[in-house]
């Protein structure tokens, strides 16, 4: 028993290291990279104060550097597929954050190739939901003066993307919904960080025929607050309305808010599109690609479900792909909509016309 316990242990030493480097970067702590070669001191930029800021410069005797991911890069009109490197010598905290998310910035007057450690610390940032700007610098193995800091191979985010696929039932029960009727709530734990995810079974479906299934992705303010601005309190709950219509079905509800970028992100985001620039714009203006939703925790629910079928009610064809690259057969794509208004027409058309989105053109290229 004891022998086995050990070798549990061990088996998820990659994915407690990612867990706990996670959270050193969200409460400001510095977290040392390492590989065969190097080792570089890394800090977040999104949770740093400007006094860590100075302190950082200060241990690194200023030899410090910004890392921005290639949207971002591309914001500033800098193309370069890893993203690029910026020497911060004599730049202060206020003139790095401008460099890392704010609009009509110049581009860097200097910048280099980044290091290939450095995809591991972006991967970091986007676990922990923060900004893909990171401050680092190589140290010595061992400096003293980091001595404290947690330390993790570059390589055990590799190890630990394993555990975004485990996941079990921890509860389940009847909640009678409006309009709805009975459906029973199936929660999971687990994946990378312990999330718990929510399952609705809608009705009775039956397994051994292809189930109705839709994959919703939170949305605080369009779910809970009829946020104009989205689709998505009116995908939800026509969503569910569509399972009940089928005979019964399952709506997978994913802790992805932002499309994985996290509500701090998300709210930024928005306050560039009251500028007028569009959605997936304002997430490159963040260092964010189009879309960071992962559907491992989909897979594995349905699985524990019993459900290997199904009937996939989306306008998103990644979500088809991933479906079906986790061994789930997707027999049937059958769309979901909700209103068009004024306040959601370019967000519909943005997905429709650079997201590849299954919408109808001919409805929403139509003047309001």
């Amino acid at each position: 028993m004891l022998k086995s316990a050990h070798f549990t242990f061990q088996h998820t030493t990659a994915q407690m290291d990612v867990e706990r480097a996670v959270a050193e970067l969200r409460f400001g702590r510095p977290v040392i990279l390492k590989d065969n070669k190097r080792q570089l001191a890394v800090l977040a930029l999104d949770c740093v104060t400007p006094a860590i800021y100075d302190l950082f410069s200060q241990a690194v005797d200023d030899q410090h550097r910004l890392f921005l991911s290639a949207p971002r890069a591309a914001r500033l009109g800098v193309s370069s597929g890893a993203g690029i490197a910026v020497p911060l010598s004599g730049v202060g905290f206020e003139d790095a954050s401008r460099l890392s998310y704010a609009l009509d910035v110049e581009p860097p007057q200097e910048w280099c190739q980044p290091d290939q450690i450095m995809a591991s610390a972006a991967e970091l940032a986007r676990n922990a939901l923060l900004l893909p700007a990171m401050i680092y610098a190589e140290i010595e193995p061992d400096e003293p003066r980091f001595g404290a800091c947690l330390r993790l191979d570059a390589d055990a985010l590799g190890q630990a993307s394993e555990a975004r696929q485990i996941f079990e039932i921890i509860a389940r029960t009847q909640v009678p919904l409006k309009e709805i009727g009975d459906a029973e709530f199936v929660v999971f734990r687990g994946g990378l960080a312990q999330r718990d995810q929510i399952a609705i079974v809608v009705g009775k479906p039956d397994t051994n025929s292809p189930v109705p299934v839709r994959i919703h992705s939170s949305c605080i303010t369009g779910d809970l607050f009829g946020s104009l601005k989205c689709d998505c309190g009116d995908q939800l709950c026509n969503g569910l309305a569509h399972l009940k219509e089928a005979g019964g079905g399952v709506l997978l509800y994913l802790d992805q808010e932002g499309r994985g970028t996290g509500i701090g992100s998300k709210m930024r985001a928005y306050g560039y599109q009251h500028l007028g620039i569009d959605t997936i714009d304002a997430d490159a203006e963040l260092g964010f690609e189009a879309d960071h939703r992962r559907y491992e925790a989909a897979v594995a629910m349905l699985g524990l479900l019993s459900i290997s079928r199904t009937v996939l009610f989306t306008n998103n064809p990644t979500k088809i792909s991933a479906l079906r690259a986790g061994g789930i057969h997707v027999e049937e794509r059958k769309p979901v909509f909700g209103d068009i208004t004024a306040e959601n027409m370019n967000y519909l058309r943005t997905k429709m016309l650079r997201a590849d989105h299954m919408l109808d053109i001919e409805t929403l290229t139509r003047p309001c």
